[in-house]
């Protein structure tokens, strides 16, 4: 449009394309001041939810530390603290905001988002030259306190976060596109209009609450995580009756029941007897009396707890016998009534009133250790079946035989695991790459120690790739980089080595499917 000879007709058009532009962009920018005006008004909506929910699970962490206050008790007291502490940083933002607001002669509820649109009013509160004055000093040791609080707090209850968390608030100085950094105060609130600024600080305020809801979330979820986990379970056998003829049919049922060692009573009795505070101990009853004559016994009686605002009454019957001293042997695998193969199984065995000395026992990979204690080794044993053969001595010098049927297994199928976790896990792309694949037997009567040799490596649209080791390689590393955020990997096939037993392997492990969360 500049340059040449132009005609007055052509002038005039010019001018009014130029007039034309410029009001474009006046419009356009107060339609971006707007859109910044409802983000802020949403991020503070969003701050007035979490508050409320945050309230709501203290509220149920209080009723449960009423009930149970060894479980909960701590658990309450960290969360009222972690509340104070957000709630006190959420304020201070919030009345910071309605000063600013205030000096920019606007009403919270009847913000005309459009006026905000100068930054000088922060610029003067906040900045000294490339320094920062003592309110804008202030105003970074809140963010730079608060980050260090959450961060302490979060490695106690829910490490995974972190890094969430460390990304949320940070602070660190910013690299700029031609060299040298600005630090963070003067990157982010420096020379913008003050609806932007305005936004960063609710950004803040909902951060800090949707992080305390995160975390009370962590709290409150591993702790019925635990309570209702497997390992606190125990299999019950109930029979009919406890003593049977021979060839009568034994008939009963197994259950589960949940073990509680942080369990209080308020009242127990058994045959009518309240039994004593010293027989409460660690969520049980115990129970310790004479057996008396042979015969049926019955013990009868109840447990009571509290449960909320009532008490909870659970009677309970159970009928034993008494019977005459054996004379037969005795033989009993200590870790049930199973041999497992790759292991030492310990076995007791012994005969009532006969001398270890004169008592013999034959089978398959048997190795005595001491007086009535063994173990056998079954992993190169063919058979499902073994039979443990005891010979005894008696004092006339006649001898007796018995022998009892074990089943021989192979250890259970192990879990596979990465950062502690099983079957479905959501990690960060590098917590993946770094991370060690290992497998476990949870809930196994044996401490074994489990290393993994190999695995296979699946990403979507990607093919199979076999890693050895228990890390992922050069090649799954590179499948993982293209996988996007919210897509899933697989490690499967995950095989292990029993340390210590190299002559046995164990079944492959289960897979893990993880989602990628960046």
């Amino acid at each position: 449009m500049a340059g040449g000879k132009l005609s007055p007709r052509q002038k005039m058009i010019n001018l009014m394309y130029l007039v034309f532009i410029a009001m474009l962009a006046l419009t356009m920018s107060k339609k971006v001041l707007t859109s910044f005006g409802r983000v802020y008004e949403d991020l503070k909506e969003s701050v007035e939810l979490y508050k409320k929910k945050n309230a709501d699970q203290i509220a149920q962490l209080a009723a449960k530390a009423q009930e149970q206050p060894q479980k909960y008790g701590d658990k309450y007291r960290d969360a009222q603290d972690l509340n104070a502490k957000s709630l006190e940083f959420q304020s201070y933002l919030d009345k910071f905001e309605k000063e600013l607001l205030e000096k920019s002669k606007q009403k919270p509820g009847q913000v005309d988002y459009e006026v905000l649109d100068k930054g000088h009013i922060l610029d003067e509160i906040f900045f000294k030259g490339e320094g920062l004055t003592p309110k804008g000093k202030e105003f970074l040791n809140k963010v730079l306190g608060y980050k260090k609080y959450i961060l302490n707090y979060a490695q106690k209850y829910d490490p995974t976060a972190v890094d969430r968390i460390k990304k949320r608030f940070n602070t660190d100085d910013v690299k700029l596109k031609g060299g040298g950094k600005i630090d963070w105060m003067h990157y982010t609130f420096e020379d913008f209009p003050l609806v932007a600024s305005l936004t960063n600080m609710a950004r803040l305020e909902n951060n800090a609450m949707s992080t305390e809801n995160e975390l009370l979330s962590s709290m409150f979820q591993g702790q019925l995580i635990s309570d209702v986990s497997f390992k606190n379970y125990q299999a019950l056998v109930l029979l009919d009756k406890n003593a049977f003829f021979p060839n009568e049919k034994v008939k009963g049922k197994i259950i589960l029941g949940r073990y509680d060692q942080t369990m209080s009573f308020e009242n127990a009795e058994i045959n009518g007897k309240k039994v004593s505070a010293e027989q409460i101990q660690n969520g049980q009853v115990l129970i310790d009396m004479p057996a008396g004559n042979p015969g049926d016994k019955t013990l009868k009686g109840f447990l009571e707890f509290k449960e909320g605002d009532s008490l909870v009454k659970l009677p309970f019957e159970y009928t034993y016998s008494v019977i005459p001293m054996p004379n037969s042997a005795v033989i009993s695998a200590d870790k049930m009534n199973v041999l497992y193969k790759g292991v030492d199984n310990p076995l007791s065995i012994s005969v009532p009133g006969i001398p270890d000395n004169k008592i013999r026992v034959s089978a398959p990979g048997l190795r005595k250790l001491k007086p009535g204690k063994y173990v056998i080794d079954v992993t190169n044993y063919k058979g499902r079946n073994l039979n443990i053969v005891v010979t005894w001595t008696l004092p006339t010098g006649a001898t007796k035989k018995d022998s009892k049927e074990f089943r021989v297994k192979n250890i259970p199928k192990p879990v596979g695991t990465i950062a502690g976790q099983q079957d479905y896990v959501k990690l960060p792309r590098r917590n993946l790459e770094i991370g060690t694949i290992k497998a476990s037997l949870p809930d196994f009567d044996f401490d074994l120690k489990l290393a993994v040799v190999s695995f296979e490596f699946k990403a979507p649209g990607q093919p199979t790739i076999h890693v050895n080791g228990s890390r992922l390689n050069s090649r799954a590393k590179s499948a993982l980089r293209r996988v996007r955020r919210g897509q899933t990997v697989q490690i499967y096939g995950i095989k292990t080595k029993l340390l210590g037993k190299s002559g046995y392997r164990p079944k492959e492990a289960s897979p893990i499917i993880i989602e990628i969360t960046d």
